[in-house]
């Protein structure tokens, strides 16, 4: 559904005192002032930090002298961003990466020419920093401001780095509540950057907080808790906020974790005041509507959705428009999944979905468009958007560019919400037929009713196309991304079948589909599952043309970032770098950093010497921490391969339960335990290095119950799960993991018979 701005611009948006706020204590700052005796042409920036040891007081004076609820200026000129230099960045200064997506237009296309295809294969390592460990998703876009670089681990811990040499200035440890991994969706903990603007540094926490950072000495400014009760539960942040108009924009995840209303927020960027709150999904009818546009969109749901909250978290993408002063905001999936359960009788249920312009002053709507009405599957719309200006049908438009989980990719006018076009990027789309460009809405697949007939069904909930960033050349009108055709099984939740009700659960997901043995036995007779298989590819988002495709090695990669020298980067699933020429999608040149890539690309410059940098995670295969990668031009730093992990299964002692306690530990387990330790017997979609219990330690079995629902190694990121699991649970879900456990270790011994 498309609305132009007039129709729905109304006043009463929440103002500064409508959301609690906490303020905590500085947390922990480490500041390494070895640089000063750095050479006399180390930037500005990278200085002023070494001055700190100048100042009248030391930095523990400095932070004792500022009450927590306090803020307190920025001490140098480190950080002196703001809107003027962004919008000028690519033009003004191409060699440095000021926003998350390098400029407010987030194009991710780098103008700098020094890495040609003609010299990529004499790319080497600068130098490489591990910052985050084996379990962490590392998926952040470092930030290169004046020489210096600004960088995250999944713990949202900061790191403030020469970017030319990799020494550290400063570390900023938020302390995050590791607790807050229940709340996760897909896998480890992860944090995808920070935002820099006038001298600060802004990061969003896995606990949901944001804070904002000294960026010359790394001291806490402020701390705010995002969490407003309205969100009916406490969330995960994984974006990186964005700052514009002396504002920090961030929203939160979590989507489907207990009861979860999606909302996205405006702060003072100096004081963490809020500044304005949008709301995405409407909220209980019987009470007053925080703003006008809720109470349209409560108009498009159906049932009692407030009472399962409804989803539509903003977790990834918010991107500033210049142009006309607004936020568009991609909005998340519905939860629970199916809107048999969370809508029934319902419509569109806005904003799911939904691509949602707000006037980044006011927070009002100017416009949206709905890329899934009803979303039934997990086709979140919260991919990174792109921001250009094409000639369009012989006119000139301002148009957005995303490649949403749906698989169809969408060119939409940003002044208006027109759309403009949506073809298909896969094959691999069973879902809907195609896009009607009359109604903008998506025409359903009849023959593919889940609700009726429990089946595959293409994307899966991973999407055709994720997070993973993509790469607009403008001047040739080619979009350069990575997706995959992965396949879900799609079927009603057992219980909802069986009673006609749905209960979410305290702690852990609610998506509303079948799992473990239920879902098992539903796949016996379904249709076959589609291959899953991950592409490189160079678009046209006019005509729906593909230029070349590449078949990639993994079925989950990385982002991608393409240069006007003609080389595009990107980091795959089996942990190699690669550099293609973008005209033909050929290899030039790989690096091998024995991890897993499913991060973003960068690029910048200092003094005349072009840098690449990525990110690489942990992996199934190599024991080896989550490490920040710098790659040059006759780069010749180390990088010693790591120790391959042990994946032999010990042996198992016999196992003597009933058949029907290892089937109610398959349910539990794929229900509570799978979404960061993988499933067991079934396709699963996460690839961190999370231990695979089959593996576990007699020591382990031992405490097991201690860990499962104590919450004995909840510091290590493993909460204690007493809310929903009692002793019997528990050991249902040892049984069936020590029941794979054996089976895995037959397989072990006949490959080993076979081998000799």
């Amino acid at each position: 559904m498309i609305s132009g701005a007039s129709d729905v611009v109304t006043p009463g948006h929440e103002t500064l005192d409508s959301s609690p706020r906490a303020r905590f204590p500085p947390k922990t700052v480490a500041v390494n002032l070895s640089t000063a005796d750095g050479p006399s042409t180390r930037q500005d920036a990278v200085k002023a930090a070494s001055a700190l040891i100048l100042t009248a007081c030391s930095l523990t004076t400095l932070l004792a002298c500022a009450p927590s609820d306090s803020v307190t200026a920025p001490t140098s000129t480190a950080g002196a961003v703001d809107d003027q230099r962004i919008i000028r960045a690519v033009d003004k200064e191409p060699g440095s990466w000021l926003s998350y997506g390098q400029d407010y237009r987030e194009q991710r296309f780098s103008p700098l020419t020094r890495i040609t295809p003609a010299n990529v294969n004499e790319l080497g390592l600068a130098w490489s920093k591990p910052i985050g460990g084996p379990r962490e998703r590392m998926q952040g876009t470092p930030l290169v401001v004046d020489g210096v670089m600004y960088a995250t681990n999944g713990w949202s811990v900061v790191y403030a780095l020469d970017a030319a040499t990799g020494e550290e200035i400063w570390t900023f440890d938020p302390e995050t509540d590791r607790e807050y991994v229940k709340y996760s969706c897909c896998g480890g903990v992860v944090n995808r950057g920070v935002a820099v603007s006038g001298g600060l540094v802004y990061v969003a926490t896995y606990d949901g907080r944001l804070l904002a950072i000294d960026a010359a000495t790394g001291a806490e400014v402020w701390d705010v808790d995002t969490y407003h009760p309205s969100a009916l539960g406490r969330f995960n942040i994984s974006g990186a906020p964005r700052v514009a108009e002396g504002k920090v924009f961030i929203g939160q995840g979590s989507s489907e974790s207990g009861h979860r209303r999606g909302y996205v927020t405006a702060y003072d960027a100096k004081t963490g005041d809020v500044v304005w709150r949008f709301y995405l999904v409407p909220g209980d009818p019987s009470k007053p509507f925080e703003h006008s546009e809720m109470e349209m969109a409560a108009k498009t749901w159906g049932g009692e959705w407030w009472k399962y909250g409804g989803g539509g978290t903003a977790w990834n993408s918010l991107v500033y428009d210049e142009d006309f002063g607004t936020l568009l905001i991609g909005v998340g999936n519905g939860a629970p999944w199916p809107r048999e359960i969370r809508s029934p009788g319902g419509g569109d249920d806005l904003f799911l979905t939904a691509i949602v312009a707000v006037d980044a002053s006011t927070g009002e709507m100017r416009w949206y468009y709905q890329t899934v009405p009803g979303d039934n599957w997990d086709y979140s719309a919260a991919m990174d958007i792109a921001l250009a200006d094409m000639t369009i049908d012989g006119e000139e438009r301002k148009v957005m560019l995303q490649a949403p989980k749906n698989g169809f990719f969408y060119v939409i006018d940003r002044d208006t919400g027109e759309l403009l076009r949506a073809h298909p990027y896969t094959d691999g789309i069973t879902w809907a037929t195609h896009v009607d460009m009359e109604t903008g809405r998506p025409v359903e697949n009849p023959d593919v009713v889940y609700e009726r007939d429990p089946q595959w069904i293409l994307p899966a909930n991973a999407g055709a196309h994720n997070w993973e960033p993509m790469s607009f050349d403008e001047s040739k009108g080619i979009v350069y991304f990575y997706y995959h055709d992965y396949p879900n099984f799609y079927s009603l939740d057992e219980g909802f079948v069986e009673t006609g009700t749905y209960e979410i659960n305290p702690v852990g997901l609610s998506l509303g589909i079948g799992f473990g043995p239920y879902r098992q036995e539903l796949e016996k007779t379904a249709n076959a599952r589609p291959p899953s298989e991950g592409f490189l590819l160079a678009f046209d988002p006019l005509t729906g043309e593909k230029l070349w495709e590449n078949q990639l090695p993994a079925t989950f990669n990385g982002g991608v970032l393409a240069t006007a020298s003609g080389v595009l980067f990107q980091g795959d699933g089996t942990g190699i770098f690669s550099a293609y020429d973008v005209e033909d999608g050929s290899k030039l040149w790989e690096f091998d950093a024995f991890g897993n890539f499913s991060s973003s690309v960068m690029t910048f410059e200092i003094q005349d010497e072009q840098y690449v940098a990525t990110m690489v995670s942990g992996s199934l295969r190599y024991d080896a921490p989550g490490t920040l990668l710098v790659f040059k031009l006759d780069g010749t730093a180390e990088y010693p391969k790591p120790p391959e992990r042990d994946l032999r299964i010990p042996e198992q002692e016999p196992l003597e339960v009933a058949d029907a306690v290892i089937d109610e530990g398959n349910a539990l387990y794929h229900e509570h335990c799978a979404i960061c330790h993988r499933g067991l017997g079934v396709a699963s979609i996460v690839a961190t290095a999370s231990p695979d219990l089959r593996r576990m330690s007699a020591d382990v079995r031992r405490r097991w119950s201690s860990i499962v629902r104590g919450g004995a190694l909840a510091k290590l990121g493993m909460p204690g799960f007493r809310e929903v699991l009692d002793e019997e649970d528990a050991a249902a879900i040892e049984a069936f993991v020590r029941s794979k456990a054996i089976e895995a270790r037959e397989v072990q011994e006949r490959e080993s018979e076979v081998r000799g």
